[in-house]
């Protein structure tokens, strides 16, 4: 019988250990620690169990590292795609020069293809970075979508609750004070379209998907913060995510992290970061649940999938890249 489902893409954005103590201000991230060889196996193992395939977004600085490259041709043994999440996975990357996004995506494609047998078809910038120069040279390098926009009003409060716990000095304060980007990144859309570039070339966007109108994220972390309080409210917050969805004609984007699962246990280093009092073993558990609800309404494809359906099809909508500010 055929599938009726919509479709709904998932992946997961492989920030190493190093990347999150980066960002947060942490003495040793110099060092490059990783997790990945504890992490990826057991994903790996409960992807295979949920029957899914998806996208895992690598960063090139561990690609490039000789030390990792086993782990990740895993990935891509195992039947998942990847996509290029930046070389260097700072979240300003808006910042940088054309010059500068350009060895960037060049340098992390490089690294991830050699590293995997495969080359990035799409890219997300950390921390949901982007420019209007950077979905340029992403479409002159043949990338067939862009996944860097989050559409949600709650940008200035996790910047606040960032720079809260985060260990920074004044200077890196500057540097950052637009992450997470502004009120004004709620009003972007859920649904997917393309991007209106100059000499008519356009570049597919997949937004990260927030709840239809009222434009809070359902990615997995929100819900295993929720899932503290009350796995009721958590299943019953997805369920209306999803029913949102379903009514307005809205594909997801579902969102993944290693924290997500990844507890406490295994990362006491990482204990700043939200949710890390849940065990690893509790995180896999409730990542089977939520895709199992998932799997109710929608039929999970990786990116590439999803991102080739929405191309065959006519009526996305355009829009010009202009930063909110």
């Amino acid at each position: 019988m055929t599938d009726t489902r919509p479709l709904a893409s998932v992946s997961l954005d492989v920030d190493n250990l190093w990347s999150y103590m980066k960002t947060h201000g942490e003495p040793g991230w110099e060092q490059y620690p990783s997790y990945l060889d504890d992490f990826v196996p057991p994903v790996l193992e409960a992807l295979d169990r949920a029957g899914l395939k998806i996208t895992f977004f690598l960063v090139g600085l561990d690609a490039a590292s000789p030390a990792n490259r086993a782990v990740l041709r895993s990935i891509t043994a195992a039947g998942h795609e990847v996509g290029n999440h930046s070389f260097n996975h700072e979240p300003w990357l808006h910042l940088y020069a054309r010059n500068q996004l350009e060895s960037e995506i060049q340098r992390a494609e490089d690294a991830i293809g050699e590293a995997t047998g495969q080359r990035p078809q799409g890219f997300r910038g950390p921390g949901f970075s982007w420019s209007a120069d950077l979905l340029e040279i992403l479409q002159s390098r043949g990338y067939l979508y862009d996944a860097s926009t989050l559409p949600t009003y709650l940008g200035p409060l996790a910047r606040a609750y960032y720079f809260w716990t985060a260990k920074l000095t004044p200077e890196q304060r500057a540097e950052r004070k637009t992450l997470f980007g502004s009120f004004k990144d709620g009003f972007r859309p859920v649904k997917p379209y393309h991007w209106e570039l100059p000499q008519g070339r356009t570049l597919l966007e997949i937004p990260v998907t927030t709840i239809p109108v009222v434009k809070t994220p359902f990615h997995l972390s929100y819900l295993l913060y929720l899932s503290r309080f009350s796995e009721l409210m958590m299943v019953a917050y997805l369920r209306t995510a999803l029913a949102a969805c379903r009514a307005t004609g809205t594909e997801p984007s579902f969102l993944l992290h290693p924290l997500d699962l990844l507890g406490g246990d295994h990362l006491p280093q990482l204990a700043f970061f939200p949710g890390m009092d849940i065990p690893s073993s509790r995180k896999i558990e409730l990542f089977l649940k939520v895709l199992r609800i998932l799997g109710e309404h929608f039929r999970p494809v990786n990116m590439s999938s999803h991102a080739r359906a929405l191309l065959a099809r006519s009526g996305l909508a355009s829009r010009t890249p202009v930063l909110a500010a």
